[in-house]
């Protein structure tokens, strides 16, 4: 794997709890951007990006559409649409249908992330209770990425990770306490 130019996380249900914590052990200095999709339910992610920056050392912003992903930054999948990374390193948002019940869908955003990053990215997959986010980290891993999975047995709602566990495997299977500490060592020279 070549050094990470990026992070993709995805979570359901317990996710804001699970983001909360990991967010509060990333360093500040962390240089790349991470991009988030967690399936919240709600018509917009405004409250979830002011409750997830109140325990982050980055800054939370949600992401647009064209805008680029910035590096220490924390980008949010908007609700109601599919985040995708375009391979010019763009953000692009799509109306398209459903992806495993969900639209943003965790898998469009780590497949078009491991066909934009290739082998320098990170898919995390975290708490959920439905199997989004298996087949993108596949995916990550065909592409050379790196696999990172939430112990299914420390998570709130293990479908997510277990799904990942048996599609994808994990080059890192933790509990979250772990994490946060693992992606610092990963990313930062």
């Amino acid at each position: 794997m070549d050094a990470p130019r990026a992070i993709v996380i995805g979570c359901s249900a317990g996710g804001l709890s699970a983001l909360e914590q990991l967010f509060a052990q990333l360093l500040p200095s962390l240089p790349q951007p991470i991009v988030v999709c967690c399936h919240t339910g709600s018509s917009t992610v405004d409250l979830m990006c002011e409750l997830l920056a109140r325990h982050s050392t980055l800054p939370v912003v949600e992401a647009t559409e064209r805008s680029t992903p910035l590096g220490g930054t924390i980008h949010v999948a908007p609700s109601g649409y599919h985040l995708l990374v375009e391979a010019t390193g763009r953000f692009a948002l799509s109306v398209d249908e459903r992806v495993s019940f969900a639209r943003p869908s965790i898998d469009v955003l780590f497949d078009s992330a491991a066909e934009a990053y290739g082998d320098a990215l990170i898919g995390v997959v975290l708490t959920g209770a439905n199997r989004d986010g298996a087949e993108g980290l596949a995916c990550i891993r065909h592409h050379g990425g790196l696999a990172v999975v939430q112990d299914p047995g420390d998570a709130e709602a293990p479908t997510m990770p277990q799904a990942a566990l048996e599609l994808a495997g994990a080059d890192h299977c933790l509990p979250l306490a772990a994490i946060g500490p693992l992606l610092n060592r990963l990313c930062l020279p």
